[in-house]
């Protein structure tokens, strides 16, 4: 069986990047197409591999800026070609999906979710990654003209797979198609619990406009509580110029003291809406209840009251009101960790295996 794996641009390690590293691992002779890498901003973690990227990549700042570029990011997509494999795999939450392949070559999509900044709100997206005012007068039409050609890519996939019931019900909303559900990889076994606490609060993440550090710390800054704050990201500092001293930021830590942090805060909190949230389940793999924001993907995995609490409105009001009514002892760690144990790498890896090579079997046989 030869397979190709797809990636939109490999400029960062989050989520996607995980679940890419998987598909590694278990198809380790497969090359990675993607329209710009960044060995630096992987952490080297593909530097062994083929990668095949698009013309993009010789372009000046395309990867430190590679947001700049939407317009030419469809062409460059489909520039390359699949003639030679029996299955393309694309990991995509934009581009990835829009490859095109002959008709003998199965097209699976792992889908993190339909593209946010096409059918989302534009402006949203336009404030949040901070574009010069040059490019902001161009982006609503470029959007328009994304839209339209992520609306036609759709079709070229042949089976979808979501990475959670939230993102299967938009990939039916916007493009019409059925998908199954395989939630991602977490790294559960590097997660433990610990019976000593430090009586902080804790959140961890790439921080970004979207993912709502800003009202947390608001709320945090109005009860003066110590909250842990782990993540780099381009609303760093305006984040720590709103925080008061109670509030502490630190950077990329290694897997023995990200582990440590997790196992011995108070709760992790989680005021965002996620296609699915990876830092929250490592959070209940340490046995934390979560507080977090009643929407997303996190209401599939959490119960109120528990493995963790809600709050409706993104905004510190409601996050303090659901602060002060938490007790940690009401909650079980062992409970929540167990919940915890169905998103193990492993039966990731074991159900993405199964699920290719059964598709492509109903493909040969069509």
């Amino acid at each position: 069986m030869k397979i190709a794996l797809v990636h939109d641009y490999l400029v960062q390690y989050g989520g996607a990047e995980r679940v890419l590293e998987c598909f590694m691992e278990i198809w380790p002779y497969a090359p990675i197409y993607t329209l710009i890498y960044d060995e630096g901003k992987t952490h080297g973690i593909f530097k062994k591999k083929r990668i095949y990227t698009s013309f993009l990549q010789k372009f000046p700042y395309s990867r430190s800026n590679h947001r700049v570029f939407p317009a030419l990011m469809p062409p460059a997509i489909e520039q390359f070609d699949f003639s030679k494999y029996d299955i393309v795999l694309s990991d995509s939450s934009s581009f990835a999906k829009g490859i095109i392949t002959p008709p003998e070559t199965l097209h699976i999509c792992y889908c993190h979710t339909p593209m946010r900044y096409a059918w989302d709100d534009c402006q949203k997206y336009i404030q949040e990654f901070g574009f010069p005012k040059i490019v902001k007068k161009f982006i609503p039409f470029i959007m328009n003209y994304i839209r339209l050609w992520d609306r036609v890519s759709a079709d070229r996939v042949d089976e979808y797979i979501a990475n959670s019931k939230f993102v299967a019900g938009r990939i039916k909303k916007y493009y019409q198609k059925k998908s199954i559900v395989i939630n991602p990889p977490v790294d559960i076994q590097k997660f433990y619990l610990d019976e000593k606490k430090e009586g902080y609060f804790l959140m961890v993440g790439r921080l970004m406009a979207y993912k709502r550090f800003d009202i947390v710390i608001e709320a945090f800054n109005a009860l003066g509580w110590p909250l842990k704050i782990i993540g780099r990201g381009p609303d760093l500092k305006r984040l720590k110029k709103m925080a008061k001293p109670n509030i502490e930021f630190s950077g990329r830590l290694s897997d023995e003291d990200l582990a440590r942090t997790y196992a011995r805060a108070k709760a992790f909190i989680f005021p965002q809406e996620e296609d699915f949230g990876i830092v929250a389940m490592e959070a209940m793999a340490s046995g934390k209840p979560i507080i977090a924001f009643r929407g997303g993907d996190i209401v599939e995995h959490v119960r109120e009251g528990e493995e963790g609490l809600f709050f409706d409105k993104q905004n510190s009001k409601d996050i303090i009101e659901v602060l002060k009514k938490f007790d940690s002892g009401s909650f079980d760690p062992v409970h929540i960790r167990e919940r915890s144990l169905g998103f193990d790498r492993e039966i990731f890896k074991g159900r993405m295996k199964d699920y290719a090579e059964n598709a492509l079997a109903r493909h040969k046989s069509k």
